[in-house]
C-alpha cells in the first residue's frame, strides 16, 4: 500500500508538470487556438510534428497512463471510507485515462500519413487531418471535461466522507469537479477549459504532496 501511494503522489505530481508544459507547448510554441484555417493547421503540422507528436505523447498517452496510477492509488487510500464512491470514481478516472490515450494514439497516428499526403495534395491532406483532430478531440474531452470533472468530484466527496485527505484540498477538488462539468455548457466550454485546467494542476500538486509525506490515517 505504501509503495502505491507513494506511485499516486509521483503520478499527480507528473500530471501537474504535464499540464503546465502541455500549456506552453500549446499556447506558446504552437500557438495553435489562433489557427483556425485548416491548410495553415495542417501547415503548421508538416513543420513542427515533432512537436506535435511529443505533446500528444505527454498530455494525452502519457498523461492517461499515470491518471490509471493516481486513480488506483486514490482508491485504495479512500474505499474503506467511502467503497461504492470510490468504485464508481475509480472506474470514470480509468474511463478518463483511456479516452485521452485513444486521443493520443489516434492524432500521432494521423501524422506520419498526412505528412506524406501533404507533399502531392495539400487540400486533401487539411481534409484529412481536419477528420482525424475531430476524431482525437472527441475522445480526448475537447467538448467539455465532464469524465475529468465527475472523478474529481466523486474523489473529492469520497475523500470528505473518509477523511483520507486534506479538507481544503477536497474542496478545491470539489470546485475542479464543478468546473469540469459546466464546461459541457455551450458557449461556456473553452473559458471553463481553461479554468478546469488550471485549478486542476494546483489539486494535482495537493495531491501529489500528500500521497507522498503522509499515511492515510494522518489526513483527516
Amino acid at each position: 500500500m505504501k509503495s502505491l501511494q507513494k506511485s499516486g503522489g509521483i503520478a499527480a505530481l507528473y500530471l501537474a508538470v504535464a499540464y503546465l508544459i502541455g500549456m506552453v507547448l500549446f499556447l506558446v510554441v504552437l500557438d495553435y487556438p489562433s489557427i483556425t484555417d485548416p491548410a495553415q493547421k495542417v501547415a503548421l503540422l508538416v513543420e513542427k510534428q515533432m512537436v506535435i507528436f511529443s505533446t500528444n505523447l505527454l498530455m494525452y498517452v502519457f498523461f492517461g497512463a499515470f491518471l490509471i496510477v493516481l486513480s488506483l492509488a486514490l482508491y485504495d487510500r479512500l474505499k474503506s471510507g467511502a467503497p461504492a464512491l470510490m468504485q464508481v470514481a475509480t472506474a470514470l478516472g480509468i474511463i478518463w485515462a483511456g479516452s485521452l490515450i485513444a486521443s493520443g494514439m489516434v492524432a500521432n497516428a494521423g501524422i506520419a500519413p498526412v505528412v506524406a499526403l501533404y507533399a502531392t495534395d495539400p487540400a486533401q491532406a487539411a481534409l484529412t487531418w481536419q477528420a482525424i483532430e475531430t476524431v482525437a478531440g472527441g475522445l480526448g474531452n475537447a467538448n467539455g471535461e465532464i469524465l475529468g470533472g465527475l472523478w474529481a468530484l466523486l474523489v473529492s466527496l469520497a475523500a470528505l466522507r473518509a477523511g483520507g485527505l486534506p479538507k481544503g484540498l477536497n474542496i478545491l477538488g470539489l470546485w475542479v469537479g464543478a468546473v469540469g462539468i459546466l464546461s459541457l455548457i455551450p458557449g461556456l466550454t473553452e473559458a471553463m477549459t481553461g479554468i478546469f485546467g488550471l485549478s486542476q494542476i494546483i489539486w494535482f500538486v495537493g495531491l501529489g504532496i500528500v500521497l507522498l509525506r503522509s499515511k492515510p490515517g494522518r489526513t483527516a
